[in-house]
């Protein structure tokens, strides 16, 4: 996984997390995901996916790379089974779990085609989902502060990020079903936005980190602009793509 994730917990549901807990809902739906399953939350982070999970009534074992992560999970969860492993090698036994979810992790994995094959060992079902390259007002408008400002950025990764790439990613293992996921997220005005991005999270994160003071703030004006100057509270929306699949 990327390291621009080995950070704070609470850094990650701040930039993140209030978009990862609407999706979490929509994707769970999606997977079909109801009381008495078995989940593994692939990828966990956090935990948003796992709260929902969690909520309908199923038994959740979870997985992610990132010790900082990890530990953030644990105290959110102490009920719940958390191993420090990375999607390609989970320490899970073959047909252990119901379903088996990857939410916002495809793109950021060192092999994807691993990760879903070991994800189809260890479940009947395997679900994925990841934002869009165009369809996150958050990410489109850094995109166009950075090009503005004259201070370019890593891209987000743009691999898994179109239906085509997330249906044939899935489609080794059976016949696929697709669907486009929407989310609104609020704020309470820019200030709160702006702090989310210093906080260094993902690609975003750290491209603001890496700035000096002066370019700092010339992108924290041209943000603002290309979000609208909000004064008060405002919206951004953001779409994932997903797909899900019963292996052969």
């Amino acid at each position: 996984m990327n390291g621009a994730f080995n950070v704070d917990g609470d850094a990650y549901d701040d930039f993140m997390g209030r978009y990862s807990r609407l999706l979490a809902v929509r994707f769970a739906d999606f997977a079909g995901v109801e009381e008495g399953m078995r989940a593994l939350d692939v990828g966990a982070g956090t935990g948003a996916l796992t709260a929902e999970l969690v909520a309908r009534g199923a038994s959740v074992a979870a997985a992610d790379p990132s010790p900082e992560f990890v530990a953030a999970f644990r105290k959110r969860f102490p009920e719940v089974e958390v191993h420090e492993a990375p999607a390609e090698d989970m320490p899970f036994e073959s047909g252990a779990f119901d379903v088996a979810l990857a939410q916002l992790v495809v793109a950021f994995v060192s092999d994807a085609p691993a990760a879903v094959t070991e994800m189809a060992r260890v479940a009947r079902r395997v679900a994925v989902c990841m934002w869009g390259v165009e369809e996150v007002d958050m990410f489109a408008a850094i995109d166009r502060t950075a090009e503005a400002v004259g201070a370019s950025r890593a891209a987000e990764p743009r691999r898994f990020r179109t239906p085509r790439e997330i249906h044939d990613l899935l489609a080794p293992l059976g016949d696929v079903e697709s669907a486009e996921l929407d989310v609104t997220a609020g704020y309470r005005d820019f200030d709160e936005f702006w702090q989310a991005m210093n906080r260094g999270v993902g690609p975003a994160g750290q491209w603001v980190a890496s700035l000096g003071p002066e370019q700092r703030e010339h992108a924290r004006k041209e943000l603002s602009r290309e979000l609208g100057s909000p004064q008060g509270p405002f919206e951004l929306h953001a779409r994932a793509f997903a797909a899900v699949v019963t292996p052969a």
